[in-house]
């Protein structure tokens, strides 16, 4: 009974913070508060949407546009009115939400979504040494681990999953599966017409009579008709295009030749003259979409090449009808229905182009938003498994903390698999201190190419202070005075060789996040040339395992590609433990059936073209598992 006393003692007096609020966050503090803790602390940023109310239980439809946290609170003290939930609507990663009002907390319990917000409490838990017990599920699979300073590894102590990437040549020439439609039409067709102008973009602008001008046939003239345009672009992207595709003899030696489309082709011309015009009407009183224009109403059946060239030129006119003011700054959306009926449009329609099978809007807008949807019943078990470690924790039961990983397919009878924590990694920049090694072009790179490549992008630091020696060259922040903001303003211009303090061969430089309460060092090496495909950002930065990002791979070059904003169904990635490295041999008497083994590398879940698609509840990026899933490091298992 002393156990027993002890557990509720600990539960009773314990103060936690709660970080998300959605299909985990909502399981989660449900069971938190019928476990019988009283003070609990709610931060999430996000609002409720319809696309959460099939999993996140405390949610109504009267609910929609309302705070997550808010709401979520108000339906727990309907049933637990006498304990204490204090919501907050806000980024974790708000100022005020620092190591002083971290270390007011007990144990900090994580069901975020996102990588960049899941590093940043990792290190304001280590910063106020407040233990963290991280979650994430994805589909059938989910994982449970405990992170307490100085005892187990960090958040950041093991790689993350590599992503799988896409050559350039392959999605702007010779796609072969959907998702390469996909990508085409999201990343670089959609991004062209209503994205940034001046962002890079592999799509031939130059039309068939003027192919030795500078000028964009992606441009419209200000008396062009908008008929006409919409029939312009239609016939330049899959009609010449392909065409110019065609001239490489070589390329389609061993290939299926595409088939070049233009819209007399697909539509007759009494058709297109007439394309959406009877429903017109309807558009002043909702959102604009081509599929309620065109009186289509079936978002699970698939369109003819007709109907899709019907809604690609419906939904290019649309947005230059009605969101005139947007183009020129959006971002594909999948919540953004008018922007998933254009991709899907115009993926389906190069597809056909490829002898590629077409597909819904439904299975179109789960490629493009990255969905692998999700189980309301993994939140659940995960979130009872949070709330098990962290009894545990309060207890002070370090030596029966356990990483646990819920399987898809129970092997010898086992549904969860717990595992002994590991021990902090030396290597770990984040937790050890271990110093980073940047090989770089002092001559010729600036501050702020390292600052925005390194230090922000890999580093994941928001507000940096850098040091060379005792000279401060550079800090980030709210409170600087003019002159301190226009002297670093001068020195983000200058190569690391002319800084105040030269940055040279065997320069030691000092990066700090005072928010963050980070602090690390990197030896710079200097070298004089980069291989422009293989390293593009012509650095390399070594000793560092940072976040996955969603990538077009340019024939060896590795190049951001916007990711999708919000996406719908799986809540915080799950971590494939086919990806964890460092289990011992009875891990595999444990997995030896082939089906289970399957079942880690190749989750049920996945796009039409076989790759696994790990979607976050709100807003994550594309992450593929390409990597050994029987690597040797050691790991226990209980």
């Amino acid at each position: 009974m002393a156990a027993v006393a002890s557990s509720e003692e600990a539960v009773k007096a314990a103060k936690v913070l709660m970080v998300g609020a959605g299909g985990i966050g909502c399981e989660l503090l449900k069971t938190l508060a019928l476990s019988g803790f009283s003070d609990i602390h709610i931060i999430d940023l996000d609002t409720i949407e319809v696309s959460n109310l099939n999993r996140q239980f405390l949610f109504r439809q009267s609910h929609v546009g309302q705070s997550k946290a808010k709401v979520a609170r108000d339906a727990v003290l309907k049933f637990r009115p006498n304990i204490n939930i204090t919501p907050y609507h806000a980024n974790v990663k708000d100022s005020h939400f620092n190591v002083d009002f971290f270390k007011q907390f007990n144990v900090v319990l994580n069901g975020l979504d996102n990588l960049d917000a899941r590093r940043h409490v990792n290190r304001l838990c280590l910063a106020a040494e407040v233990p963290l017990v991280e979650s994430g599920t994805t589909g059938f699979l989910g994982q449970v681990t405990v992170h307490v300073k100085g005892k187990t590894e960090c958040y950041e102590c093991q790689p993350k999953p590599v992503p799988k990437s896409y050559p350039v040549c392959t999605i702007t020439s010779t796609p072969s599966k959907f998702v390469h439609c996909i990508v085409w039409a999201k990343d670089l067709l959609f991004a062209k017409l209503f994205g940034d102008k001046n962002q890079d973009n592999d799509l031939n602008v130059h039309s068939k009579d003027d192919t030795s001008s500078k000028t964009d046939v992606f441009e419209r003239s200000v008396d062009e008709d908008l008929g006409q345009y919409a029939q312009r672009i239609y016939d330049h992207v899959f009609g010449y295009n392909i065409e110019v595709a065609l001239d490489n003899k070589e390329t389609w030696k061993n290939r299926r030749k595409p088939n070049p489309i233009y819209i007399r082709d697909a539509l007759p011309e009494d058709a297109v003259q007439q394309n959406g015009r009877s429903l017109d009407h309807i558009h002043e009183e909702h959102d604009p979409s081509a599929m309620v224009s065109l009186g289509l109403r079936n978002s699970q059946e698939t369109w003819s090449l007709a109907d899709n060239s019907r809604v690609f030129l419906e939904a290019l006119k649309l947005f230059f009808e009605k969101r005139e003011k947007e183009i020129g700054s959006l971002i594909f959306d999948k919540d953004d229905q008018l922007a998933v009926e254009f991709v899907t449009a115009a993926a389906n329609i190069r597809a056909s182009s490829f002898g590629i099978p077409l597909h819904s809007l439904f299975e179109a807008k789960g490629v493009a938003g990255n969905i692998v949807h999700a189980v309301a019943t993994t939140n659940a078990i995960i979130a009872g498994l949070i709330v098990i470690e962290a009894i545990k924790v309060l207890k002070g039961d370090h030596q029966d903390y356990r990483m646990t990983y819920c399987l898809e397919h129970p092997s010898r009878k086992m549904l969860l698999m717990p595992v002994e924590p590991f021990e902090p990694s030396k290597s770990c920049y984040v937790c050890s201190e271990t110093p980073l090694v940047l090989e770089v072009n002092t001559k010729t790179t600036k501050l702020r190419e390292v600052i925005e490549k390194v230090i922000k992008s890999k580093l994941g630091m928001n507000l940096p202070l850098i040091m060379v020696g005792a000279t401060l060259v550079f800090e980030d922040g709210e409170d600087l005075e003019e002159d301190e903001i226009a002297n670093y303003a001068l020195n983000l211009e200058k190569v690391l060789a002319e800084l105040p303090a030269p940055v040279l061969n065997g320069t030691t430089l000092t990066v700090e996040d005072f928010h963050q309460e980070l602090k690390c060092s990197i030896n710079i090496k200097h070298r004089d040339e980069f291989d422009e495909e293989k390293e593009p950002d012509g650095m390399v930065l070594a000793g560092w395992s940072g976040p996955v990002d969603k990538q077009i791979t340019s024939n060896g070059e590795n190049r951001s590609v916007p990711s999708s904003s919000n996406t719908e169904d799986v809540d915080g990635t799950a971590e494939d433990i086919s990806v964890k490295p460092g289990m011992k041999r009875k891990l595999n008497e444990i997995l030896e059936a082939k089906e289970n083994l399957d079942a880690l590398e190749n989750p049920s879940d996945v796009d039409s073209s076989g790759t696994q698609v790990v979607e976050d509840d709100d807003n994550d990026d594309l992450v593929m598992f390409d990597e050994d899933p029987r690597q040797d490091k050691k790991m226990r298992l209980q």
